[in-house]
């Protein structure tokens, strides 16, 4: 009988779900989590907490699992026989974000064979009095316990990108920038690496013309790419095979900076026949493209109405396409493959449409990691059995939540005060059972440009903290925002976009949503980190009679300044991505510090390497110049240890808590007129 029989006869079966744990490290699920919760309200700190487990990989023949666990709030790596039940993981490595000069974390892992786990290390040092972030790999073999750098004699700033993994053979590919040819300075070559022995042999010498390698299902080098840091062309060199002679076959500038390029993905055993994502008609779709020509071939192989394609699945041999990406209210997948398609459908019937999410699966696709919850839940991972049907519990994405549903999540289009039309993802206070007339947080998402928020509980569940205290919150995914195509990318890069039309979508969410009578406009706020925190304090300079506070984080405030370091940081083409060069003196907070402001708070990291720490320091010292008293008007917090992405505990629990705090300062969630009562915390940030 094949396996996709076997299959079929278990979705006719049904499902054989196991609620307890599988193995020793999963947490015992606590069952009177809705009854405590009925009772009291979940402790802001508690949402500042690291995830408890995440991104598990399972080996290639399914006997092990490779996944990051947090213990007493630091990150560690390790692997788990998934053969022994009850056994408990084997951590080799902590992966703590570097802050410091020597110190090194970890950012992914794979298994290579099943023996070895082969993992990209990120370390920050001093190199010509400067500071500078290396990246590595190294191979820990899980029977010797022994960890084996690997390429790093000769290595550049980046030895980690891995192409092409052969499990049988114990060997990957590697783009590596060198050192021992100061001619390609900065041209990566391609290697191969044994994993056991850390030998190499070179597979593709540098190039003048290349800054990134790709690599079909054989492990042949098959196409180049380079920018120009000046005017911006992308070139793109291609060879049919092996013994080809690379040929440029793109050199475009993409000046909108909205990824009009195209770039083989999937390369097909058809001759010079790819999978490719391309936005040429507006929304990005999926596209068979002729590399030798560059032509589209045919109608587009996927793609949606009002969504950008995400990005393309391949299948295990790396020659064909069996997934497709996407976000529209929340992350999914269009599976090709019938394998993974039905194991989907499945699991659906368990635990509703959309509520699942396939991960890593063995090389045979009988055991799959599976990731499921509500889009207000933190969400669960679970190990399926495809050919017994058993689900078991891997374990929780949050060490204290588990699989609570908290504040439900929905996704509403509201019309701008120019009439565009703009979705925004609503978080409801689950304690308030009228929703009419509430307090409401208005919370931007960084970048600004290409990214956008969507319904789920993340990494950052800033949007549960808030809802958590009484409040509605609101993420609009104002013009500009990633994932609704091209044109309207574009428009949050139109002149008057940046600090003026975008920031309006901001304050027509308090209008349009106060016309509907679920928010009060007389009790708004506004909350955001990144370019969210630049959004905070522009609506606290501009609109201070709209806002009744503001909490900013990790924000640009003076647009020149910020201009000026991205020339030195960034090539002078790639400094253009975020254009204020309309007006970057009036659309400057810091540059406009007389006058009404709503009260701030300002939260930076003091080793943020993205945003520098004077950006805060400056419209702090310029807040005073006009007259604002620290405590009064503005407080001002710079975590000594806090870097741009609020990696620890520690900074990621303050940041929530003076959030708090702020908000019941200013526009607190209950009111005396409010019909109800705000609840006492019932649920704490305890150790896990």
């Amino acid at each position: 009988m094949t396996k996709y029989k076997k299959l079929a006869l278990l979705l006719s079966a049904g499902l054989a779900f196991s609620g307890t744990a599988t193995f020793a490290n999963a947490p015992e699920q606590s069952g009177d989590n809705v009854i405590r919760v009925q009772n009291g309200r979940v402790d802001t700190a508690v949402f500042g907490k690291r995830p408890f487990m995440r991104s598990p990989r399972l080996s290639p023949d399914g006997t092990k699992l490779a996944v990051m666990m947090s213990k007493d709030g630091t990150d560690n790596l390790g692997w788990l026989d998934l053969a022994q039940p009850g056994a408990k993981p084997n951590f080799f490595v902590q992966a703590e974000e570097f802050r410091d000069a020597g110190d090194r974390t970890v950012s992914s892992w794979q298994w290579v064979g099943n023996k070895t786990i082969v993992v990209t290390l990120a370390s920050r040092e001093i190199i010509n009095g400067q500071r500078g972030d290396l990246r590595r790999l190294a191979a820990y073999n899980i029977e010797t316990g022994k960890m084996t750098p690997l390429a790093w004699d000769n290595a550049g700033a980046d030895a980690s990108d891995i192409l092409f993994v052969d499990d049988d053979k114990g060997t990957i590919l590697i783009q590596r920038d060198t050192i021992k040819d100061l001619d390609y300075k900065g041209n990566p070559e391609v290697i191969e690496v044994d994993v056991t022995t850390g030998k190499i042999r070179i597979v593709q010498r540098p190039n003048v013309e290349v800054s990134g390698w790709f690599v079909d299902g054989k492990g042949v080098v098959r196409a180049g790419a380079s920018s120009d840091g000046d005017s911006g062309k992308q070139r793109l060199m291609y060879r049919s095979d092996a013994s080809g002679t690379f040929k440029t076959v793109q050199n475009v500038a993409d000046s909108s900076f909205t990824g009009t390029q195209i770039y083989p993905s999937i390369f097909l055993d058809e001759p010079d026949m790819a999978y490719a994502t391309s936005n040429k008609d507006g929304f990005r779709k999926v596209y068979k493209v002729n590399m030798k020509t560059m032509q589209v071939v045919g109608e587009p192989v996927f793609g949606l109405k009002s969504y950008d394609v995400g990005g393309v699945i391949s299948n295990e041999d790396d020659n064909q396409l069996a997934g497709v990406s996407y976000t529209t209210t929340r992350d999914k997948t269009r599976w090709f493959d019938g394998r993974r398609a039905e194991i989907q459908r499945l699991l659906e019937e368990q635990f509703g449409k959309g509520n699942v999410a396939l991960g890593s699966a063995n090389d045979d696709v009988t055991k799959i990691v599976v990731f499921a919850g509500k889009a207000e839940q933190p969400g669960t991972y679970y190990l399926f059995d495809t050919e017994s049907g058993k689900l078991g519990l891997l374990g929780y994405y949050h060490p204290v939540l588990k699989d609570m549903e908290m504040n439900p999540m929905d996704s509403i289009r509201y019309k701008a005060s120019d009439g565009m039309e703009i979705e925004a993802v609503v978080t409801y206070p689950r304690h308030r059972a009228q929703r009419k007339n509430l307090p409401v947080v208005v919370m931007p998402h960084g970048g600004p440009f290409g990214v956008r928020d969507q319904e789920e509980f993340g990494f950052f569940p800033w949007h549960q903290a808030m809802a958590e205290l009484g409040y509605v919150v609101i993420q609009p995914n104002y013009r500009g925002s990633g994932g609704y195509g091209k044109e309207f990318n574009k428009e949050g890069r139109k002149p008057e976009g940046y600090g003026k039309r975008m920031q309006d979508d901001l304050n027509d969410v308090v209008s349009w949503f106060s016309q509907t009578g679920l928010i009060d406009r007389n009790r708004a706020c506004i909350m955001g980190w990144s370019y969210g925190g630049y959004a905070t304090a522009r609506g606290a300079q501009r609109d201070p009679d709209l806002w009744k506070c503001a909490i900013a984080g990790a924000g640009v405030y003076d647009m020149p300044m910020m201009n000026r370091w991205d020339q030195v940081n960034l090539s002078s083409f790639s400094s253009k991505f975020q254009d204020t060069s309309n007006d970057p003196e009036g659309i400057s907070p810091a540059r406009n510090t007389d006058g009404k402001w709503s009260p701030i708070l300002i939260v930076a990291g003091l080793r943020d390497q993205r945003i520098p720490i004077e950006q805060s320091r400056t419209l702090v010292s310029r807040l005073k110049g006009s007259g604002k008293k620290e405590g009064v008007d503005f407080r001002y917090i710079e975590q000594k240890q806090g870097t741009h992405n609020l990696p620890y505990e520690d900074v990621h629990i303050e940041w929530l808590v003076e959030a708090e705090n702020w908000l019941r300062r200013f526009n607190p969630a209950y009111i005396a007129t409010d019909p109800d009562k705000e609840l006492p915390v019932s649920i704490k940030a305890a150790a896990n």
